[in-house]
């Protein structure tokens, strides 16, 4: 019987290391350099008076960023994990975990998610791989992860792309919408459903919503390219061969986030997936998301202090806050309402 413990903290080590150290940019671009607001000369607004702050799933942030899953389950996901917990306590925003499958296997992993002790007050959500729910887990393990992070809510995220290119993947997707909903019917915190990086379009964020889970993740194709993370792991000539294939699959997030907000505009919906600045943000809300996810440049940042992680909450909100004002968005509400144009490629 293969040491699963021992292979998946294994395997997220190997991920921090890849993502840190490889090229492993998707091929897509994310499709916000395609938007654009139109600039108000006049916004009659006082930059000083402008707030971010805002309501997410019953809990108020101060700004819409949220520092999207990364990591646990390692002695460097403890390190990473504590500098993100501690920044985004201290600027007042919502923080997501890796996925807690690592912190059900032993005590010490346990610890890499716990994570109260420096973040006390802010949105916190626990995560795990929705696959596990074909492979042994059901109601009582996400209950365990819930508990062991004190989350406020709970990420069951979609890889099957990376399960399939990984030699060790688990691929059995069948029927798992039944078990999703089985889980979103008996969950204590609500229940957001997110992908890694190929996006979710509004056939499938319907499905999702349907099935109980109450928001979605995008997730979307221009960021971290996780067939170009599995290529550095794999080892067979031919499975290199494929993850490469891949580099440029997947939905761009401006255009998913686009499609499943229109298509269900009472759904809560995070952006992220190749999100880098402010303004990514600013038009995410504008296209109708919720919420702004960043994760490669919150890793970066955390591998070196939790004051390189405030440093660049502040850069992005700073960023944001200077995008409000250029189009007269006084509050995040009124950014959500403001026009954005998509322009055509050979106009800008």
């Amino acid at each position: 019987m293969e040491d699963y413990p021992r292979l998946t903290k294994s395997r997220k080590q190997d991920h921090i290391e890849i993502s840190l150290n490889k090229n492993v940019q998707s091929g897509i671009v994310t499709g916000f350099d395609h938007f654009h607001f139109n600039h108000n000369p006049l916004p009659e607004i006082d930059f000083q008076c402008i707030s971010t702050e805002s309501d997410f799933l019953g809990k108020t942030v101060q700004s819409p960023i949220l520092i999207s899953s990364m990591t646990g389950g390692t002695a460097d996901g403890l390190i990473i994990n504590r500098n993100l917990a501690k920044a985004a306590q201290l600027r007042g925003i919502a923080l997501a975990l890796g996925s807690g499958r690592a912190g059900l296997d032993s005590i010490e992993a346990a610890k890499t998610y716990q994570l109260r002790k420096w973040a006390p007050s802010i949105p916190v959500y626990a995560n795990l791989g929705a696959i596990q729910l074909n492979y042994g887990f059901g109601v009582d393990e996400c209950k365990r992860v819930v508990e062991m992070a004190e989350a406020d809510a709970l990420i069951l995220h979609l890889n099957s792309l990376q399960e399939a290119l990984q030699p060790e993947g688990q691929t059995n997707f069948a029927g798992l919408l039944k078990k999703i909903t089985e889980i979103c019917k008996t969950s204590s915190v609500p229940v957001i459903a997110k992908e890694v990086g190929w996006g979710i379009n509004a056939l499938a964020a319907r499905r999702l919503v349907d099935a109980g889970v109450s928001c979605i993740d995008i997730a979307g194709a221009g960021g971290t390219s996780w067939s170009e993370v599995e290529k550095h792991r794999n080892s067979s000539e031919a499975r290199i061969r494929i993850s490469s294939h891949f580099n440029d699959w997947g939905m761009p997030t401006a255009e998913a986030v686009k499609e499943v907000c229109q298509a269900l505009p009472n759904v809560p919906v995070i952006a992220s997936g190749g999100l880098r600045k402010g303004l990514d943000i600013a038009k995410s809300l504008a296209l109708g998301a919720s919420m702004g996810g960043i994760a490669g440049g919150f890793l970066k940042a955390a591998t070196k202090s939790s004051e390189e992680v405030v440093n660049l909450i502040d850069e992005l909100n700073l960023e944001l806050r200077i995008a409000m004002f250029a189009v007269g968005a006084g509050t995040i509400e009124q950014l959500k309402q403001t026009p954005i144009i998509k322009a055509h490629l050979n106009d800008r």
